[in-house]
C-alpha cells in the first residue's frame, strides 16, 4: 500500500489571484515578500516533475510582477523543474508578465489574456478648486517634485518625462513575453504591444498561450489520471481576517471601489 502511493506524481500547485501590490491597509495583493515563501516551497517539492502556477490578476505593480516572474525563473532553474502556468478569469498587464515565467501557458477559451502596455491614470480638479474657491499653495525644493499634481494645470513637459518613464517600463515588458514566448508568438497584423487584450481562445491564435484547458484537465493528461495535485496557497492570519472584519469601513470600502476598478477594465 505505501509503495503505491509512493509511485504516484505529486504536482505542486500555487495560486495568485488578485491585484498586484499593495492594495490596501488589510487587502493583500500579490507581492513578492508575500509569495516568496509559497514559491520557495512548492519548487523544493523534490521528485516533482513541475510546478503548476495558476494566475488570476488583472495587474498592478510593475516592479512587483517582475520580482515575482524573477523568482519563479531562478526557482524554476535552481530545482531543474518545468513551470505550467494556468491563466482563469484574467492573465491581463502584470498578471501576463507573470504568466510568461511558465514554459507553458494554458488558458480557458474566455480568458482575458494581454494588455501588455503601461498604463497610469489620474484626475484633473484644477476647475472645481476654482469653483468652490479654494487655492492650491505647494512648496518644493527641486522644480520637478510637483510633477502631475492633480490641482495644478498640466505641464507639457510633466507629461514627456511620463511618457518617457512608460516607454522603458513597457519595453521592460515586452522584452520579458518575447523571451519567454520566442518563436510561439504569431507574425500576425495585430499588434501585440500595444496594450489590447484578447479571450483565451485568440490568445492562442496569437501564440500569446499554448492551449486552452484548466490545471485539473492538463495536468492529468501530462500526469496521469492518479496524480496528486499539492495546493500552496497562503493562508490568512487570525490577525488579519479580525482586522479586515473590524470598524474601519471607510478604508475597506475605497479598497473595494478601486480594486473594482481595475477588473471592471476587462469586463468583470
Amino acid at each position: 500500500m505505501f509503495s503505491f502511493f509512493r509511485k504516484k506524481k505529486i504536482i505542486p500547485h500555487i495560486k495568485l489571484s488578485g491585484i498586484i501590490g499593495n492594495v490596501g491597509k488589510f487587502k493583500q495583493g500579490i507581492d513578492f515578500s508575500g509569495q516568496e515563501e509559497i514559491i520557495s516551497k512548492a519548487f523544493a517539492l523534490k521528485k516533482a516533475p513541475c510546478v503548476a502556477i495558476t494566475i488570476n490578476s488583472p495587474g498592478g505593480s510593475p516592479v512587483q510582477s517582475h520580482l515575482i516572474y524573477n523568482f519563479i525563473r531562478q526557482q524554476a532553474k535552481k530545482n531543474k523543474k518545468k513551470v505550467i502556468v494556468f491563466a482563469e478569469d484574467v492573465a491581463a498587464s502584470g498578471g501576463y508578465l507573470i504568466a510568461c515565467a511558465g514554459d507553458e501557458i494554458y488558458a480557458n477559451s474566455s480568458s482575458i489574456i494581454g494588455s501588455i502596455g503601461v498604463i497610469y491614470s489620474s484626475f484633473g480638479f484644477t476647475e472645481l478648486i476654482k469653483k468652490i474657491g479654494v487655492e492650491r499653495r505647494v512648496h518644493t525644493a527641486g522644480k520637478n517634485k510637483s510633477t502631475l499634481d492633480p490641482f495644478q494645470e498640466e505641464k507639457k513637459e510633466d507629461i514627456e518625462r511620463l511618457k518617457n518613464i512608460q516607454l522603458d517600463l513597457h519595453k521592460d515588458f515586452i522584452e520579458v513575453v518575447e523571451k519567454s514566448r520566442g518563436s510561439k508568438l504569431k507574425k500576425t497584423e495585430v499588434e501585440l504591444f500595444s496594450g489590447e487584450f484578447w479571450s483565451g481562445r485568440k490568445a492562442k491564435d496569437l501564440g500569446l498561450i499554448d492551449e486552452v484547458g484548466d490545471a485539473n484537465q492538463i495536468l492529468r493528461e501530462k500526469y496521469g489520471e492518479d496524480v496528486v495535485i499539492k495546493k500552496f496557497e497562503k493562508s490568512k492570519s487570525w490577525l488579519s481576517k479580525k482586522l479586515s472584519s473590524s470598524n474601519d469601513r471607510v478604508d475597506q470600502l475605497a479598497n473595494i471601489l478601486d480594486e473594482k476598478s481595475v477588473w471592471q477594465r476587462y469586463g468583470l
